[in-house]
């Protein structure tokens, strides 16, 4: 820091991005969690850290709904109960049909889900049931809904997705895990009722926080990533 309390621009010593790679390759979508729960503080903690993310103009257009308790439950039998009707219209958070390669990617991290549940691929009802436990917040003691103005254009969807990033890695710095879920989107009418919220604010999505159970088969399952040259381009 400067005599004038501004960060100075010296690289960080590299001790510091040993740490920040450790913890961005140390984040994992848990989707099983131990019942310890998590202090108020410790969330408000990880929401503030986040709050330094980015965004256009510093127009800062994220929303977070931090649910509790009974609150958490009522809102997820909510949901869940809607899903289990099928009143709602599916999703659509990909576009219909999705590209090749995309689709693939897809295809392989659902083979490779069920199979690490021990689900078939033509059990159905297993399969629901899974499901159902992202409405649940897969037994996380704390959920997150994150929404954003529903007026604002997808540059501004950025801001929230580099919002809901630093929230996933303030959580991991601290020793807790997360699983965003975009499922919760599906379920904005659901969930628009039951936290009251404004006619503009749009559901984006929700996360589940706590700390993973590390037995749980589903928490095995690996996710590879694509090689640098399967996305980089370097222009020289």
């Amino acid at each position: 820091m400067t005599a004038t309390g501004m960060p100075t621009t010296e690289h960080p010593p590299h001790d510091t991005a040993a740490c920040i790679d450790g913890v961005l390759r140390a984040r994992r979508s848990v989707r099983a969690y131990r019942p310890d729960p998590v202090p108020l503080d410790t969330v408000r903690d990880i929401l503030h850290a986040a709050s330094s993310a980015p965004s256009n103009s510093n127009t800062q257009p994220w929303r977070v709904h931090v649910l509790l308790g009974e609150r958490k439950q009522a809102l997820s039998r909510a949901v869940a109960a809607a899903f289990e009707d099928g009143s709602l219209p599916a999703s659509t958070h990909f576009p219909d049909p999705l590209p090749a390669v995309f689709g693939e990617r897809q295809a392989e991290f659902a083979r490779r889900y069920y199979d690490g549940l021990g689900i078939a691929r033509d059990d159905a009802p297993a399969r629901a049931r899974q499901t159902l436990r992202n409405f649940h917040f897969f037994d996380a003691p704390v959920g997150l809904v994150f929404t954003i103005d529903a007026r604002l254009t997808r540059h501004s969807w950025l801001d929230l997705g580099l919002f809901v990033q630093s929230v996933m890695l303030a959580a991991r710095a601290r020793g807790l895990d997360t699983c965003p879920q975009v499922s919760f989107a599906r379920f904005h009418p659901v969930i628009a009722e039951r936290l009251a919220l404004s006619a503009d604010e749009l559901v984006a999505c929700g996360m589940s926080l706590g700390i993973a159970d590390h037995e749980a088969p589903v928490n095995q399952v690996s996710t590879p990533r694509q090689s640098l040259d399967a996305f980089v381009r370097v222009h020289d």
